[in-house]
């Protein structure tokens, strides 16, 4: 598709600068409903252009929700990444302005993947899924604490704070299940993925809200996006281990323990586990290649819409 311009947005907690090309600078808005109608005023019409801006610990969430949904073309990336191509051209200074001019060179030489449209309460589900996994860190944290105690009155106020932290995870989830069968595309993802062996509730609604590109991108796509495709280490006559690396973590945790499930009462993932370890492949290696093979499968069966059925897999 034919580009009019690539759009670079530098995304802080109360402005965003806007350039639409490496030399030029277009202006400066207020973060907020305000300046998101601005921005939207001053873009050219919707699908001409690509708008790239930088995932900044939420603060661009508004801005991307509401260009997505005005039908343009948007691509949110690592800062790293931005920041390592500055640093390759030379760019050493540092400002919002030369930044958002950075961005919009980047997107016009790099072309990052566009984020799909998403659900308009997807940000109620993320923090959701977000706070869920935030309160399962902090019971953790303190039924580790519990083993290591020796005054009976921690011990009491250690165990106290895990029951309150477990009847709020249990309050959470029952909101998430809420929300999920509140919208019939999303009950029917949740239903299609739950009906796959070693797929429980958490997985399920973890891919619903931190994944909405599944079932759109192909099988060595999705296994980048989210952090389990393998990677060479290779250079000369060296042969270095394949590891994987980067892509989403919250989802690689909740895919680990899937698949340690899986691999028990999962047919397929137990007999392709089975084969790698007969092939002498290391645990962990069959562990992280079952994570992948579930999550092909998963993403196979929402492209297709079919529930499980271990034959096809």
């Amino acid at each position: 598709m034919e580009l009019a311009c690539v759009i670079g947005i530098d995304v802080s907690k109360k402005k965003l600068d806007v350039a639409d090309g490496p030399k030029s600078f277009v202006g400066c808005f207020v973060n907020d409903d305000d300046g998101h109608r601005q921005v939207l005023k001053s873009l050219p019409k919707p699908e001409s252009c690509l708008i790239v801006l930088e995932a900044t610990g939420g603060y661009q969430k508004r801005i991307v929700l509401k260009l997505v949904n005005a039908g343009h073309l948007v691509a949110v990336v690592n800062p790293r990444q931005v920041r390592d191509f500055a640093k390759a051209l030379g760019i050493l200074a540092k400002t919002d302005k030369i930044d958002a001019r950075v961005i919009s060179h980047f997107g016009q030489l790099v072309r990052p993947r566009t984020v799909a449209q998403t659900h308009e309460k997807q940000d109620e589900l993320n923090e959701l899924v977000t706070r869920r996994r935030q309160l399962i860190q902090l019971r953790t944290a303190e039924m580790n604490r519990k083993t290591t105690v020796t005054s009976r009155f921690v011990r009491k106020n250690v165990q106290q704070n895990v029951d309150r932290l477990s009847k709020d995870v249990r309050r959470i989830g029952s909101e998430i299940a809420k929300l999920v069968k509140s919208d019939d595309q999303w009950k029917g993802k949740y239903e299609l993925l739950r009906s796959t062996p070693g797929v429980g509730a958490v997985t399920a609604t973890t891919l619903i809200a931190e994944v909405p590109e599944l079932g759109q991108l192909n099988r060595q796509k999705i296994s980048a996006l989210v952090g389990v495709a393998p990677y060479n280490r290779d250079s000369g006559q060296f042969r270095g281990r394949r590891t994987i690396y980067g892509g989403r973590r919250a989802v690689r945790s909740v895919l680990y323990m899937a698949a340690l499930t899986a691999r028990r009462h999962n047919p397929v993932i137990r007999a392709f586990a089975d084969r790698l370890a007969a092939q002498g492949k290391l645990p962990k290696v069959i562990l992280v290649a079952c994570m992948r093979k579930l999550l092909v499968i998963l993403n196979t069966m929402v492209k297709t819409n079919t529930h499980w059925n271990p034959k096809p897999a």
